[in-house]
């Protein structure tokens, strides 16, 4: 049985010379699997997703230090995680040349391409969906949907407030059932 130190703990640790990279490994492995899946929710292929997440362990590793503790540990790994994959989505978008509507559309064609994938099955029609919403909705989507993170802590994570965030949600969820509804 493995114990759960907490966030505290290894924030501690982790200022310790003498224990930083055990604290950091730690931190990894406890938040590597949820973090994975955020960014490969945005970036929809595993390879990418596997290079986004070696970024935000990378800027995790070199921000740290300067961590203030004025939200908890996994709202500012969540924050790193999703500006790490808007940066992403933008180097896309230029190193194509191409809009951010087409990089979506090839986000969509990536969900089409995988050998699972069933037009008929409601969580590949759910994928398809998000796919559809502008990149802040399909954020707060994902982060309250998957995450069910609390729209208190998404506010620090994205820096907008509680109001902003719901509305977009529920923007976000009446897009996700009419495209479902009606494909």
């Amino acid at each position: 049985m493995s114990v759960t130190i907490p966030d505290s703990e290894l924030l501690i640790q982790f200022r310790d010379p003498a224990t930083k990279e055990k604290a950091y490994t730690s931190i990894i492995r406890k938040y590597q699997e949820k973090l994975y899946w955020h960014v490969r929710r945005m970036v929809v292929e595993h390879e990418d997703a596997n290079d986004v997440l070696q970024n935000v362990f990378i800027r995790v590793w070199n921000g740290l230090e300067n961590f203030r503790e004025d939200a908890q540990l996994y709202t500012w790994l969540y924050r790193v995680a999703t500006n790490e994959c808007l940066t992403f989505l933008e180097q896309q978008k230029k190193r194509s040349a191409v809009s951010l509507s087409e990089v979506e559309s090839g986000l969509e064609n990536k969900i089409r391409a995988d050998k699972d994938f069933d037009p008929n099955k409601l969580e590949w029609k759910l994928q398809l969906a998000i796919q559809q919403l502008p990149e802040k909705q399909r954020i707060v989507f994902t982060l309250r949907y998957y995450d069910e993170m609390p729209y208190e802590e998404m506010s620090r994570v994205l820096e907008t407030s509680e109001g902003a965030l719901k509305a977009s949600y529920h923007h976000a969820v009446k897009k996700i059932e009419d495209y479902i509804l009606n494909h």
